[in-house]
């Protein structure tokens, strides 16, 4: 018995000498906080230490290199892991190899640098994304126009847009809001800012601003949209030197026949869209789906889309989850029409029913971005003025999962696409 016992305390004891990963478990049943462990990674990389992105591998799994802190911090922080040696960890990297197994295992290398473009009076529950990156304690800064015009997008690895109005038509609140002090003091901020930066009108000023993201991501960068950032700034782009707006926005009417002058070869991820005409209707075109939506909210899900992991890693790693039916969430832009979307567009994932992408992906020159539908994806009908979410009541939400995919993925070193 003594013998026995002594057998078990030495394997114990070898067990943690031994243990050269940290395996970081990313399935449904066995991480309890799937949100915090991409935290945990960026900590890792961050700290100049090594890590792998099983993909589709136990929910996406990760291996990071063994540290003192880093356990510590998935102990603080609340994230399962398991402490592994190198003959287990060898065992896990023989199995994903095989040609048979629909897994790769992606080595990332550093921490991506992350810019959160969002004006500087929004409060942080007013978007999702940075919500969760303060929730995983992933660092950002935030910066706005000013800062985009003088070219410190160069500084960044990856951009967030805000849920922004790229038209120069605040949003479209017109209609019902109006008369409401935050919406007066809005438009009255963004004039005072175009002026500042030299611009005659907001929409000549947020063109300006769309083409420095635009060619941000030409020259390499990564950026990820979500709700009205996406649809606006695709049609800011197209409309590049055509009034689109009216009176009540910019002081003067819109051009005559402007439909016709849009430009879809200048979009990233949008064609042969329908600009909305009237200033009153909360709707910027026909790219979104929620006026057309038939669907209720207890069956609304979308499925995410399933890729070659040896040969498509990045939509791989884009589509990372605990499961492939995730429950959908509304927003100014809740979905992007199939027929308005690009050939040379992949739709990671989408509600076929509804014949709706809700998260799509394309390169533009050397860079990549993301569009991803809807406000808050565990709050499904976000409405002005509604309580904020806490995430702690959701760490394992999937469409929360998804935004930090994107925040990840500009971390591994990459394989050529081949579909």
């Amino acid at each position: 018995m003594k013998k026995l016992l002594y057998t078990l305390v030495l394997l114990l004891f070898s067990n943690s000498i031994w243990a050269s990963f940290i395996y970081v478990p990313m399935s449904h049943d066995s991480q309890k906080n799937h949100l915090k462990a991409y935290g945990i990674v960026y900590y890792a990389l961050q700290n100049g230490l090594k890590a792998k992105w099983l993909l589709n591998y136990d929910g996406g799994a990760f291996l990071i290199e063994n540290n003192e802190s880093v356990e510590k911090e998935c102990k603080i922080r609340g994230v399962s892991y398991q402490l592994i040696s190198d003959a287990k960890s060898a065992l896990i990297l023989e199995e994903i190899s095989s040609p048979s197994k629909n897994q790769e295992a992606v080595t990332l290398e550093k921490a991506p640098k992350i810019a959160v473009y969002s004006p500087k009076s929004k409060m942080p529950w007013d978007d999702a994304v940075t919500m969760v990156l303060t929730y995983a304690e992933i660092p950002f800064d935030v910066i706005y126009d000013e800062e985009v015009l003088n070219d410190k997008l160069l500084l960044y690895e990856w951009l967030h847009l805000h849920h922004e109005d790229f038209t120069g038509q605040y949003g479209r609140f017109y209609g019902a809001f109006r008369t409401a002090p935050w919406y007066i003091q809005q438009k009255k901020d963004a004039e005072a800012l175009a002026t500042k930066l030299g611009y005659a009108k907001v929409s000549d000023e947020k063109g300006a601003v769309a083409k420095k993201i635009r060619d941000y991501v030409i020259g390499g960068g990564f950026m990820f949209a979500m709700c009205s950032a996406t649809d606006s700034f695709d049609i800011a782009l197209a409309a590049d030197g055509v009034d689109i707006c009216e009176g009540m926005f910019d002081g003067d009417a819109s051009e005559p026949n402007y439909q016709s002058k849009i430009d879809f070869n200048k979009t990233f991820a949008f064609k042969d869209f329908e600009l909305i005409r009237n200033p009153t209707t909360y709707e910027f075109s026909s790219i979104d789906m929620t006026r057309k939506r038939r669907i209720k909210k207890e069956v609304d899900y979308f499925t995410l889309n399933e890729y070659s992991a040896k040969w498509d890693q990045v939509p791989t790693m884009l589509t990372q989850n605990h499961t492939q039916l995730v429950k959908a969430f509304m927003g100014q832009t809740t979905s992007f029409d199939r027929n308005t979307i690009k050939s040379t567009i992949m739709v990671l994932g989408e509600n076929k029913t509804n014949g709706e992408g809700r998260y799509i992906h394309g390169t533009k020159g050397k860079g990549m971005f993301t569009f991803y539908g809807g406000h808050d994806p565990e709050d499904y009908q976000h409405r002005v003025g509604d309580p904020k979410t806490e995430l702690d009541l959701h760490p394992t939400s999937p469409g929360y999962r998804l935004i930090l995919n994107n925040v990840l993925f500009p971390a591994a070193k990459k394989k050529k696409q081949k579909t």
